[in-house]
């Protein structure tokens, strides 16, 4: 959307990066700084379509094709009465039907097709289809509920291991804090070489800082650490290979002639007028040559070898009688 401009005063987010753009149910956008102008006193007219709206049915535009920003607001609409589900329907052709009548329903309001029958179409189905709107709402925000928790558990899970992570940082540092004031002590005080003292300590790195380091590692939802072998995680066993595959050409049968070969169509001129392969194509192994030696063997299989016709001795010798 770094290309779009709002109808009315012409910005553009390249100019202004903080640009938003918002829309209403007619599907026109327009920037946050014209609907708070044009919309102070809670409604107006759209400025391309004239159509009333209100200031609060404004929102941020999620899609750059405002007419799929319509598109998708009409079908949230039109979906939380139209909730039946197939168990709702005897058979599936009436919840096909029934589909079908959903999407001719978007269809209109998008065009301005009928939009007044539409609107009473609509208002007499939820009158017809009111408990069962009503029940299927209720299960809507059930699921919606399980869901809300669901991703409310998966966030605090986020929030734990990233704690961990932190606390696991912490000791790191806290230990290497430790290392190195434990070694500028030791060569402050002590009477041994520094080139001993710096190699005693390079091998008693703290073991609890490196433990911390592949903790803080990336993990699969399985558990096991990314980079970390584990002794529990037994790999995958291999089949029994069996002999070893050779491969053998594939011989074609053929009751007419046999259909050239690749050295052959090159040399007869049949590439002449063949466009050769592109650097995409080839990648994907493709080769003018190989399309042409199977157009060529598709042509040759659908002749059949005929013999010419001739007559025998014993032909001749009973037409002979005959005669």
């Amino acid at each position: 959307m770094d290309d779009y401009e709002c109808p009315r005063c012409k910005t553009t987010k390249y100019r202004h990066p903080s640009l938003k753009l918002m829309v209403n149910v007619c599907g026109h956008s327009l920037c946050e700084n014209c609907v708070e102008l044009l919309f102070a006193r809670g409604s107006g007219s759209c400025p391309e379509c004239e159509t009333p709206l209100r200031r609060s049915n404004f929102r941020i535009q999620q899609f750059e094709d405002t007419l799929v920003e319509k598109e998708v607001d009409i079908r949230k609409r039109i979906l939380r009465d139209y909730n039946k589900k197939e168990s709702d329907f005897d058979t599936l052709n009436e919840y096909n039907d029934y589909l079908e009548e959903i999407e001719t329903i978007v269809f209109n309001l998008m065009y301005n097709t009928d939009v007044e029958e539409t609107k009473l179409q609509i208002e007499q189905y939820k009158k017809d289809n009111q408990a069962v709107i009503k029940k299927n709402k209720s299960k809507l925000s059930q699921d919606e509920n399980y869901i809300d928790a669901m991703l409310e558990e998966e966030e605090q899970q986020r929030l734990d291991r990233r704690r961990q992570a932190l606390e696991e940082e912490k000791k790191e540092k806290v230990a290497k804090r430790k290392h190195k004031e434990d070694l500028i002590d030791e060569l402050m005080f002590s009477d041994l070489p520094a080139d001993h003292i710096m190699a005693t300590h390079t091998a008693k790195v703290p073991q609890a800082a490196m433990d911390g380091h592949r903790a803080g590692a990336a993990t699969f939802s399985s558990g096991i650490r990314v980079g970390v072998v584990t002794s529990g995680f037994l790999p995958i066993p291999k089949k029994d290979e069996g002999e070893v595959y050779h491969h053998t050409e594939l011989l074609l049968t053929t009751l007419g002639p046999p259909a050239p070969n690749e050295e052959d169509i090159v040399t007869a001129g049949y590439m002449n007028h063949v466009r050769s392969e592109e650097d995409k194509e080839r990648a994907g192994g493709y080769t003018f040559k190989l399309a042409c030696v199977r157009a060529l063997q598709d042509a040759m299989q659908g002749l059949f070898f005929t013999p010419e016709p001739h007559t025998s001795l014993e032909q001749e010798e009973s037409y002979n009688d005959v005669a």
